[in-house]
């Protein structure tokens, strides 16, 4: 699956409050920071703990965006990404070796808390993919909706 990633500098919670607005839509998820197990390889700052993490939003009946919070600077960074969900770790590892090629490796595909793997690149033309192989029958993100 293939959904549009929006990658806001701290103000994701007010762009998807307009989005929800504008097309009457429905927030799916929507995870803080602060929300995240401890990790001494990803300290968040006290006054960093209530930005998004992700989120998602419906839209339409078979559409939603996805979006999160940090640090940006998003004249460099660019505020779309791809993100792609894909089914087995062979099938993300084949296309992250092959994207790689002549590009910048933002965040290493590795296991995380949310998924057997994640990672984030931008490819030697410039556009950013948000890798993810879910967990299947186990817990993940599914499971820190808050409504």
């Amino acid at each position: 699956m293939i959904k549009p990633y929006l990658m806001f500098n701290r103000e994701c919670k007010e762009a998807f409050d307009l989005y929800q607005q504008a097309f009457n839509g429905k927030i799916i998820a929507m995870q803080k920071y602060g929300d995240m197990p401890p990790n001494p390889e990803f300290p968040v700052a006290e006054n960093d703990k209530e930005l998004v993490l992700h989120a998602e939003l419906q839209i339409m009946e078979s559409g939603s965006i996805m979006g999160a919070a940090g640090k940006r600077d998003s004249k460099a960074d660019g505020i779309v990404c791809i993100s792609v969900n894909l089914e087995s770790e062979d099938r993300a590892n084949s296309a992250w070796n092959i994207l790689k090629e002549g590009g910048t490796i933002q965040y290493d595909l590795k296991p995380t808390f949310f998924a057997k793997l994640h990672g984030s690149i931008k490819d030697k033309y410039g556009v950013t993919w948000m890798f993810t192989v879910e967990w299947r029958n186990s817990c993940g993100m599914g499971e820190m909706i808050i409504d």
